[in-house]
């Protein structure tokens, strides 16, 4: 549907509430035949409406007309104890103060938008918790996969440097030291990384150990847990709830 809004207001009431706060009249006091004048004057100016937009202002101008003859009939005497006199702008008046409302409803809306536009949203991490206690009531850190890999380079660092391998050159896959750590946590509750290579010297056989680790974090089968530093980290069956 083709529609065409006035170049000031979108819609009567618009205009209406334009007329209320230029001449700073009561809302709920509307002098109906001032603002009707004002209003069919507007009308007379405006050319090339839209034909379902001018509708709408010609249905108010008929409106406010009703109003303002309702008001201009004589009105029958009431006895002191009937004070409570139907006034013929009350519709109007309730209209009014919900587009208000509505209207002032959405400039916050939209003063709300522009300040989200200026915000960016914070990236997720995993919170470091050096207060965290574990199942042997030790305190200990969940870690990162920063610290993760600060206890991995502080191992790697205190073992000589070979020649360099490929690690599908690797004595061991990664499957049979992913076999090996859950083995190691079968009889006990918690093991160190340093204590599942013990003994080992060749470095590619860290790398692969290490590669296992992740794999098993992945998989969600075991926690990970720093204590005193980051020179080593402790591996723990996930429970299953």
């Amino acid at each position: 549907m083709f529609r065409i809004s006035l170049e000031e207001f979108e819609g009567p009431l618009d205009l209406l509430l334009f007329f209320i706060k230029r001449d700073e009249l009561d809302i709920y006091n509307i002098p109906i035949s001032k603002i009707t004048t004002d209003f069919i004057s507007y009308i007379h100016d405006v050319r090339n409406l839209n034909l379902e937009v001018a509708a709408e202002f010609i249905y108010m101008a008929s409106m406010l007309m009703s109003i303002k003859a309702k008001m201009l009939l004589p009105r029958e005497a009431l006895d002191s104890a009937e004070t409570d006199e139907f006034d013929p702008r009350t519709e109007l008046v309730q209209r009014l103060l919900e587009y208000k409302r509505i209207k002032e409803a959405s400039v916050a809306l939209i003063q709300l938008a522009e300040i989200r536009e200026n915000l960016f949203v914070r990236g997720f991490f995993e919170e470091f918790e050096p207060e965290m206690i574990d199942e042997l009531d030790e305190p200990v850190n969940r870690p990162t996969l920063y610290h993760l890999m600060l206890a991995y380079k502080s191992v790697l660092d205190n073992i000589p440097r070979p020649i360099t391998r490929n690690v599908m050159d690797a004595p061991v896959s990664i499957e049979e030291q992913t076999t090996l750590i859950l083995s190691r946590l079968q009889d006990k509750m918690q093991v160190s990384f340093l204590s599942v290579l013990e003994g080992v010297t060749e470095r590619i056989i860290f790398v692969v150990t290490f590669l296992a680790v992740l794999e098993l974090c992945k998989n969600r089968k075991i926690i990970v847990l720093v204590k005193d530093g980051h020179d080593d980290f402790w591996m723990t069956i996930r429970s299953i709830c």
